[in-house]
């Protein structure tokens, strides 16, 4: 499987709170010339989170509109002068509880970019490669915040296995939810394998303790196989699978869509499919499944998929 591919994650250099950012000088590793040089920014995705957040004297911006202009003007500058450029949502709320927890100032530019960086908060960067901000890519900023609340559930549950939080001395219990995490990926391939080539959305959820984890997927896959999918949405989809296959929970997903393609003449049929799993498994739903509106039959059986 394949995906829509950005830069790798790496941890941050330099960071931008804003419009009028405040850069730390770039830090190049020991590792010798051609280091890379990473840039990150907050971005105030929507006009009410920006007239929340001048207060804090994030942008000179007249309007939310000029404010996306401009900052769009600064990714693209960033573009030229980093090897790494990446987004993230800058949420009013998350900040001013990450200033009160750490006892900081939200005017001062060193809160911002502390909150950037945040350790918990990696998961909701995307790499930015010259997307037009206000189209996709804000939506998906907004969806990436989502998905990264999701992320930190589901690494909770499984005691940090996800991202290594539970620790170098624990190394059966990463390669146990790393097993679960493949197994995962796996659900997902045989999905997209028997839908065959088309336009589809996988929407999944997962009953957790703690609430439920759910996650989608918007997914176009060619006569070839090759598939084009968001690298976060293919994050999240697996990470949840892994979820409810290793710590055996119950979950329902559903994969619809347009099955077909140009080398079929253009002929595109409509098609939705509904599995389930209480256990270490997916299976074929017992019956018909209505999730988040979408209605289903149950579908192939993954074990005839290769």
């Amino acid at each position: 499987m394949t995906s829509r591919k950005g830069r790798a994650r790496r941890n941050s250099d330099c960071t931008a709170g804003g419009l009028r950012p405040a850069l730390r000088a770039p830090h190049r590793s020991r590792r010798g010339e051609g280091a890379e040089q990473a840039f990150v920014i907050g971005v105030l995705t929507s006009a009410a989170d920006f007239a929340r957040a001048r207060a804090w004297g994030i942008s000179d911006a007249a309007d939310h509109e000029r404010y996306l202009s401009e900052t769009a003007e600064l990714l693209a500058d960033a573009l030229e002068r980093f090897d790494s450029v990446r987004a993230r949502m800058f949420h009013p709320q998350d900040f001013e509880e990450f200033c009160l927890l750490h006892g900081l100032d939200p005017a001062e530019p060193a809160a911002r970019d502390r909150y950037l960086v945040n350790p918990p908060l990696q998961t909701q960067l995307l790499a930015y490669q010259g997307e037009e901000l206000a189209g996709d890519f804000v939506p998906r900023l907004v969806r990436a915040r989502e998905n990264g609340l999701t992320l930190a559930h589901a690494d909770l549950l499984l005691d940090g296995g996800l991202y290594g939080g539970a620790g170098g001395a624990d190394e059966e219990h990463i390669r146990w939810v790393r097993a679960a995490y493949q197994r995962g990926g796996e659900v997902f391939r045989r999905m997209l394998i028997g839908a065959g080539a088309g336009v589809y959305e996988l929407r999944l959820q997962v009953d957790a303790p703690g609430g439920r984890l759910t996650a989608a997927a918007r997914v176009l896959q060619w006569e070839d196989g090759v598939v084009r999918v968001n690298d976060e949405d293919l994050e999240l989809v697996c990470a949840v699978l892994c979820a409810g296959l290793a710590l055996e929970l119950p979950g329902v997903a559903v994969l619809h869509g347009s099955q077909g393609s140009a080398a079929s003449c253009g002929e595109y049929l409509p098609a939705a499919w509904a599995w389930s799993s209480g256990g270490p498994d997916w299976a074929p739903a017992a019956g018909p499944v209505r999730l988040d509106g979408v209605a289903a039959q149950p579908g192939y059986s993954l074990g005839t998929v290769c």
